[in-house]
C-alpha cells in the first residue's frame, strides 16, 4: 500500500481549483493526468521580457511589456484573416494586436478607450509594428506579466501562464518527503531536498543542480529496484541442469563455433549447472549466430531430463525456428512441437498433452505459450527471442509455469548500449557475441537520391530477371499502421505494373497472420521476386537467395532499425546489396545517420550511436513495450549517475536489507513515488 505522504501526489488533476472536464481533458493530451505528473512536467525554458514605456525599432524581436489604450478593431467582412485590434503607446506608436482565433475574447478583454498592460513579441510587418496573439491585463492589476516567464510544452487550449500557474498549484500540495539520497552526495553535489528541487526547476529552467538532482532520483529508483529484483530471484532456488553432451557432442553444425560462441556457450553451461536460476542476457548483432548457442543451451537443459521452451515475438519467426529445430533435431529423437494461436482442435491438444506428460522436449511459439491452460511436466530453461518485444511482467509470467523458476535466456539482435543495459536489464547478466561467423560476406549500403527512383526500380526488374530476390521497405508516414500500410499498398501496385502481379508479393501491419504467413511462404520459397513490406520484416525473416534490401525514405528510420532490415539480407553465400533511398530535405541528423550506415556493419556502434541521436524510446521501442522511460533524465544523466545510483542502491541494501531503518524508509517511499510498487513487494516478500 502507498504511503499516506504520498497521496496529494497521485491526486487526480480535477481535483484542482479551476480543473474542469475540459481542462482535464486538455491535460490528459500531455499525460497529466495526477498532480505527480504536473510536477514533474518540467518548463524548457523562459522567456525574458522587456519593461518599456512605449515601443520602438530597438525592441523589435523582443518580447515586450507595454502599456497600450485599443481604439480600433479590424476584420475582413468575410470572418476570414485574422481579427486586428489596433492599439496607441504612451510615444503615439500604433501597434497592432492580432488573433487568428477566437475574436470574442479579444474584444471582451481589449475594450476601446479602455487602458490595457500587453505583452508578447514585438515584430515588424511591413510599415506595421504587431504582437501575435499577446497576454493581456489590467493595468496595475493582479495578472501582470512577469519579467522572466517559464515556457512549458503546451497542447492547443492550454496557455503557458495556465500551465505555470497549474504546476504551482501542484507545488503548492506536494508535501516534503524525507531524503533517501545517501546524505554524503547530497552534501558533496549540494543538492536541495526533493521538493525545493522541484520548484526550484519550475521557476529556474537553466538551474542544472536542481535537474540533475531530480534525474537522479529517477535513476535510484530504477538501480534499486533492479537490485531488489536480482535479489530476489537469487533467493530463488531451481533444479541444476548439468548435461552429459550426449545431445550436444552428437549435433551436427552447419559451420564451426566461433571463439565468440564457444565463449558464450561455457557461461550459459555454467549458470545451468547451477541451483540459481539462470538470468542472462545475450546480445548479438544480426547474423552472430545467437539461435545455434540457444540451441546448445535447450539441449543441456533435454540432456538433464528437462523441458525447454523458445518464445518468438511473431508467428513468423516462431514457425522459422520450429521448422529449423525440426531438421537440425530429428535424428538425434528430440522432440519438439509449435504452439501459436493458430493451432486448434486436436492439434493444440496434442501439444499440450506432450507438455504435461513430458513427450515434447521443446516447445516453440508465441504468447500462447502464456495462457493458463498450457502446464509443463518440468520446464527447465526458457529462452525469449527479441527481448525488447516483451516486457518483465511477460517474463514473470512466462517464469510462473514451473514449480521452480526456470533458468532464462533472452536474447536480442538489437544491440542494446551499455547505458540501456544498466537501466533496462540491470538484475541480468550480459553476454556478447561479438564475432560473425565465417563466410559472412560484409554488405554493402549504398545511399540514392530518390531522383533516381526510377533506376532504382530498372535495377531491380533485372536482378529479379536473373533469379534475385529483394525486400522493398516503405517509408514509415507517421505513427499510423494505416498510412504505412497505404504507402506499401501503393509501391506494391507499381512494382507489379512494372515486374508483374504474380511476381510481387506485399505483407504489412494490418492483414492477418495467415494472410501474411502465406505471403512470407511464398517469397521464401521463390515463387515472389519481391516482397513489398511495412516494417514487419524487421525483425525474423530469414531467405538466404534474397540479396537485395531496398529501404524506401531511409532517412526516417533510426540507425538501429535500418540495421535490422539490413539484415534481412546477407544470410546465404552470395554478395549482398542494401540501398537507401533518401529525400530532399535531409536534416543533419538523418544525413549523419546515412552516412554511419555507409561506413559501418557493426551493430554495437550503430547501437550507441542511435541511442545518442535518438534517445532510448525510439532506439528499442521502448514507448511501445511499457519498458523504462524516465521523465527527467537524459540518456547523458543516465550515462554519469547510473553508476554512482547504482553504488548507492547496493551500499544501501548492504546495511539495510528489508529497508526497515530510516533512510531504507525513504527509499521506499522513492520507489512508490517512481512506482516501482512490484520492486517493494519483493522486500516484503523477502
Amino acid at each position: 500500500m502507498r504511503p499516506e505522504i504520498l497521496n496529494p501526489l497521485f491526486t487526480e488533476v480535477e481535483a484542482l481549483k479551476g480543473v474542469g472536464p475540459q481542462v482535464a481533458k486538455t491535460l490528459k493530451r500531455l499525460k497529466l493526468e495526477r498532480l505527480v505528473d504536473l510536477l514533474y512536467h518540467l518548463p524548457t525554458g523562459a522567456i525574458e521580457r522587456v519593461r518599456a514605456p512605449a515601443a520602438s525599432a530597438a525592441l523589435l524581436g523582443r518580447h515586450v511589456i507595454l502599456d497600450v489604450t485599443p481604439f480600433e478593431t479590424r476584420q475582413a467582412r468575410s470572418g476570414r484573416g485574422p481579427f486586428r485590434v489596433l492599439a496607441g503607446d504612451a510615444d503615439g506608436n500604433t501597434i497592432t494586436l492580432i488573433y487568428f482565433n477566437n475574436p470574442g475574447w479579444a474584444r471582451k478583454t481589449l475594450p476601446m478607450g479602455e487602458a490595457r498592460t500587453v505583452s508578447g513579441k514585438l515584430e515588424a510587418y511591413g510599415d506595421e509594428w504587431q504582437i501575435i496573439h499577446p497576454e493581456v491585463a489590467e493595468p496595475g492589476g493582479a495578472q501582470q506579466p512577469a519579467l522572466r516567464e517559464p515556457v512549458y510544452p503546451l497542447t492547443e487550449g492550454l496557455t503557458n501562464r495556465r500551465m505555470g500557474e497549474l504546476a504551482a498549484t501542484a507545488l503548492e500540495r506536494a508535501p516534503e518527503l524525507p531524503e533517501w539520497v545517501e546524505p554524503g552526495l547530497v552534501s558533496r553535489e549540494g543538492w536541495r531536498p526533493w521538493r525545493a528541487a522541484l520548484a526550484q526547476a519550475h521557476r529556474e529552467p537553466g538551474s542544472d543542480d536542481a535537474r540533475r538532482r531530480l534525474a537522479y532520483d529517477e535513476v535510484f529508483a530504477n538501480q534499486l529496484a533492479l537490485l531488489l529484483l536480482r535479489q530476489s530471484q537469487r533467493r530463488h532456488r531451481t533444479n541444476a541442469l548439468p548435461g552429459d553432451e550426449r545431445l550436444t557432442g552428437a549435433l551436427r553444425l552447419p559451420y564451426q563455433l566461433t571463439g565468440a560462441q564457444r565463449r558464450v556457450i561455457e557461461e550459459i553451461r555454467g549458470d545451468l549447472a547451477q541451483q540459481v536460476p539462470m538470468l542472462r542476457l545475450l546480445q548479438g548483432d544480426v547474423g552472430s549466430g545467437k539461435t545455434l548457442v540457444a540451441l546448445m543451451a535447450m539441449l543441456v537443459a533435454v540432456e538433464s531430463g528437462a523441458q525447454a521452451a523458445l518464445l518468438a515475438p511473431t508467428e513468423i519467426l516462431a514457425r522459422q525456428h520450429h521448422a529449423t529445430l525440426l531438421g537440425q533435431l530429428d535424428s538425434l529423437g528430440v522432440r519438439v512441437a509449435i504452439l501459436t494461436g493458430r493451432e486448434k482442435g486436436r492439434a493444440r491438444e496434442s501439444v499440450l498433452m506432450g507438455l504435461a506428460d513430458g513427450s515434447v522436449d521443446i516447445l516453440v511459439g508465441t504468447h500462447a505459450i502464456f495462457q493458463e491452460k498450457v502446464a509443463y511436466r518440468n520446464l527447465g530453461l526458457a529462452v525469449i527471442d527479441e527481448q525488447h518485444r516483451f516486457g518483465v511482467s511477460q517474463r514473470l509470467l512466462l517464469s510462473s509455469k514451473a514449480e521452480r523458476p526456470p533458468h532464462l535466456l533472452v536474447m536480442t539482435a538489437t544491440p542494446i548500449p551499455r547505458t540501456l543495459t544498466l537501466t533496462q536489464y540491470g538484475e541480468m547478466d550480459v553476454s556478447r557475441i561479438d564475432e560473425m561467423p565465417p563466410g559472412r560476406t560484409p554488405i554493402e549500403t549504398l545511399v540514392i537520391s530518390d531522383e533516381k527512383l526510377a533506376d532504382v526500380i530498372g535495377g531491380l526488374a533485372r536482378h529479379a530477371e536473373n533469379g534475385g530476390q529483394a525486400y522493398w521497405v516503405c517509408p514509415l508516414v507517421d505513427e499510423s499502421e494505416k498510412s504505412d500500410a497505404a504507402a506499401a499498398e501503393e509501391r506494391a501496385q507499381v512494382l507489379r505494373l512494372r515486374l508483374g502481379g504474380d511476381r510481387v508479393g506485399l505483407v504489412h501491419g494490418r492483414m492477418k497472420g495467415p494472410e501474411k504467413d502465406a505471403v512470407m511462404t511464398a517469397f521464401a520459397s521463390g515463387s515472389l521476386a519481391v516482397l513489398v513490406a511495412t516494417t514487419v520484416i524487421e525483425v525474423g525473416v530469414d531467405v538466404p537467395n534474397a540479396t537485395l534490401m531496398i529501404v524506401e525514405g531511409a532517412e526516417r528510420f533510426g540507425l538501429a532499425q535500418l540495421h535490422q532490415l539490413r539484415g534481412r539480407v546477407g544470410r546465404g553465400s552470395g554478395k549482398s546489396t542494401c540501398l537507401l533511398i533518401r529525400g530532399q530535405n535531409l536534416t543533419e541528423s538523418g544525413r549523419a545517420r546515412l552516412a554511419l550506415m555507409r561506413e559501418t556493419n557493426d551493430g554495437f556502434r550503430i547501437a550507441e550511436e542511435d541511442l545518442r541521436l535518438r534517445g532510448p524510446g525510439e532506439i528499442l521501442g521502448l514507448r511501445q513495450s511499457g519498458e523504462e522511460a524516465f521523465r527527467v533524465a537524459t540518456v547523458q544523466d543516465v550515462e554519469q549517475l547510473a553508476p554512482i545510483a547504482q553504488s548507492d542502491a547496493q551500499l544501501l541494501l548492504d546495511r539495510d536489507g528489508g529497508l526497515t531503518g530510516e533512510r531504507g524508509r525513504a527509499a521506499r517511499v522513492c520507489l512508490y513515488l517512481f512506482e516501482r510498487d512490484q520492486a517493494v513487494g519483493l522486500i516484503r516478500s523477502g
